[in-house]
């Protein structure tokens, strides 16, 4: 670096700090900025004194890109360095569903993010299966009303759907490019579970049909999805046969939902028979953990617990899935709260300054019922994509009920692919991980004994699974 000029010592340690193309002036052999102005990407965002966080050596990043200035609509993010050969990792971005839930509160420090939230909210504790070991993670409160993402103009939350989430993840995507110049042409792909399964397509589909502008290039090359919702017909029709084929109702109801409920209708529910057969399911789905079938359920002590953490949502006007709101552990979800509204974290992750506090919950209710538009099913989408030779691959947690590994293959067998690999059991460290097969343009998986998120069941056999979709080969398929 030469010498530092008298009065620069702390620029010039914070230089050798940082890698060469993270300095204002040429990233990726190209110019983008003044080469006489020296500043370090992303640098106002850096996280330097989170509470509880556990000694690491990579660098995290946190805080806000405005994607609509005229309404003031500025989404949150929390993006985590690769623990090591950074320059050399992808680029992930995670996305969690709802639709309104945090991508923050559930990846980031519940299942994938190097930081897991304690269980009484008071620190973080280090995740050695943490996926940014494999790529550089960026995860993203999507759409506003979510976590810390906000709009000023009221009427923005009146429009929410799968359409205008996609508009302002992309925005968002250009805009955050511009802070971390250094990752504009990196391998770039999409991940995310559950509701995300609209979310992820939607937005692969904007990037590739935008792509055919140079100068709005993102270098995507795939996506992966976790018990996705997909197609809503394929996926009730998965959830009440799962619901039987795992006794968890008669046969009885069984068969009446077979012979009224008429999934690939416009009135689905006009059927009186079909509505209290599909009723009983979810009646029977809230004894237990719909997440996770085989696991206990967390038995609140508070007195302010009331079961509105497993509250069904369900319009009967609509063909759409009855949706629960939340992730795998309702208790978990309490800790995140906790950690998330303190006002030394949120001075820390550039929220606030730590007196005027804003409102964090793990999923904003409002945002889940008035949802404007969900997509009845992405498959369109798969298609479309699997012919530009995007790399996709779907894994479903074999004892989830919400989105059930039937829901995902009734949806897979629509899309009528050639098998390339038949079904066959893939392996983590000698034991089956589940088993997979592959079709030509898609990787379909199963995790054994795992429920609705993943990674929360098997950290390191998803950890192993993303390592294999990262460099496009198979799962490990022999002991």
């Amino acid at each position: 670096m030469g010498s530092c000029i008298k009065g620069m010592y702390f620029l010039c340690a914070l230089l050798a700090l940082s890698s060469m193309d993270h300095v204002v002036g040429v990233a990726n052999g190209r110019p983008w900025a003044d080469e006489k102005v020296v500043k370090l990407q992303g640098s106002e965002d850096l996280v330097t004194d989170l509470p509880g966080q556990p000694d690491v050596g990579f660098r995290h990043y946190a805080g806000y890109v405005t994607v609509n200035e005229k309404n003031g609509r500025a989404l949150f993010y929390w993006f985590y360095e690769a623990s090591a050969h950074t320059d050399e990792k992808p680029l992930v971005l995670w996305l969690n569903g709802g639709p309104g839930c945090s991508s923050v509160g559930y990846g980031a420090t519940q299942e994938i993010g190097p930081f897991i939230v304690n269980t009484n909210g008071s620190g973080l504790n280090f995740n050695p299966h943490s996926w940014n070991r494999e790529a550089n993670m960026l995860f993203l409160e999507s759409p506003v009303g979510v976590g810390f993402s906000y709009s000023n103009t009221t009427r923005d939350y009146n429009n929410l759907g799968d359409d205008f989430t996609a508009n302002d993840a992309y925005s968002f995507l250009h805009k955050w490019f511009l802070k971390f110049p250094s990752y504009r042409d990196r391998s770039f792909y999409i991940a995310g579970e559950s509701y995300a399964g609209k979310y992820v397509p939607v937005l692969a589909e904007l990037i590739y049909d935008k792509n055919k502008d140079p100068s709005l290039f993102i270098n995507m090359k795939g996506f992966m999805l976790g018990n996705p919702e997909t197609s809503e017909s394929e996926d009730w029709r998965g959830m009440v046969d799962y619901a039987w084929s795992h006794a968890v109702v008669s046969d009885e109801t069984h068969k009446i939902i077979r012979e009224n409920c008429d999934f690939d209708s416009n009135d689905t529910w006009s059927n009186d028979d079909c509505n209290k057969a599909v009723d009983e399911v979810l009646k029977q789905y809230k004894e237990i953990d719909i997440y996770s079938l085989y696991t206990s359920v967390c038995i609140k002590n508070s007195t302010g617990s009331d079961g509105k953490s497993w509250e069904v949502m369900f319009k009967r006007t609509s063909k759409m899935m009855p949706r629960i709101m939340g992730g795998y552990d309702p208790c978990l979800d309490e800790y995140a709260t906790a950690f998330y509204n303190r006002p030394d974290v949120q001075k820390a992750l550039h929220v606030s300054d730590g007196h005027h506090l804003k409102h964090w919950s793990i999923c904003n209710n409002k945002i889940f019922r008035e949802w404007s538009y969900s997509k009845p099913s992405v498959l369109p989408i798969y298609k479309k994509l699997i012919a530009a030779g995007l790399r996709i691959w779907v894994y479903s947690g074999d004892t989830d009920g919400r989105v059930s590994v039937l829901s995902t293959r009734y949806s897979l067998s629509a899309l009528g692919l050639p098998i390339i690999k038949a079904w066959r059991p893939w392996y983590h460290q000698k034991q089956v991980g589940g088993w997979f097969q592959e079709y030509e343009g898609l990787t379909f998986a199963t995790f054994r004994g795992a429920g609705h998120a993943v990674p929360i069941f098997k950290p390191s056999e998803s950890l192993s699974f993303f390592a294999s979709f990262l460099v496009g080969e198979s799962p490990p398929f022999e002991r």
